[in-house]
């Protein structure tokens, strides 16, 4: 069985249930349609196993997606010892579910509305519907931004301040569309480029200096 995130549930259910009606009350065509939807959204919320070997001192892709730039960090995370930034763009083809991109504590979590522009646009970061979360690791500490884009309009944050994570644990989904932002320390050295692919909790990108390094 297709692994699913149970955040899809309804999105699967309502057309599965509209095409059956459709069905009983002589619309076949109808109900082709729905279940076509339904199929969509199983698609959509598929939420594959994944396992990474990479050494501890490696951040791993947040999310499941292409490299849309790789650069300066805004002023405000600058100014919180976070200035690179990386930003993956999830189309609606792409698996959503988000994953901690490194093992550590939950120091930050929230979540602000916002508007719908489109996921690619600078200003989305900004402007649109976000969560943000900061993470603190024995090598470092990471951020990220889940965006919500012009065609999602949810963002699931399963974190809470004080949790602790693992690198690679399932830490929420962008519901159709979107795009994570995920800002490093300048000591961290980023290994991904833009146009590239990324797959969540297993593509390294970017590395920190390994423990006892000088």
């Amino acid at each position: 069985m297709l692994p699913f995130a149970p955040e899809g549930y309804p999105f699967v259910l309502i057309p599965a249930l509209a095409g059956i009606a459709a069905w009983v009350f002589g619309a076949p065509a109808l109900a082709a349609v729905c279940w076509l939807a339904m199929l969509g959204c199983v698609a959509f919320f598929r939420d594959p196993a994944r396992h990474s070997t990479a050494p501890p001192e490696v951040v791993l892709a947040p999310a499941d997606g292409k490299v849309l730039s790789v650069g300066n960090a805004p002023k405000a995370m600058a100014e919180r010892g976070l200035p690179q930034q990386v930003s993956i763009f999830m189309s609606p083809a792409n698996v959503h579910v988000n994953r901690a991109p490194i093992s550590g504590t939950v120091r930050e979590a929230r979540q602000t509305p916002g508007a719908k522009l489109p996921a690619f646009r600078d200003k989305a970061s900004e402007l649109n519907e976000h969560s943000f979360v900061l993470l603190e690791g024995a090598l470092g500490a990471v951020a990220y931004k889940q965006i919500a884009g012009s065609l999602a309009r949810r963002v699931v944050c399963d974190l809470t301040p004080g949790q602790i994570v693992s690198r690679g644990d399932r830490v929420g989904l962008i519901k159709f569309g979107s795009r994570v932002d995920l800002f490093l320390p300048a000591a961290a050295a980023v290994e991904v480029q833009p146009g590239q692919r990324t797959k969540a909790g297993l593509t390294a990108v970017a590395r920190f200096a390994p423990v006892g390094s000088s």
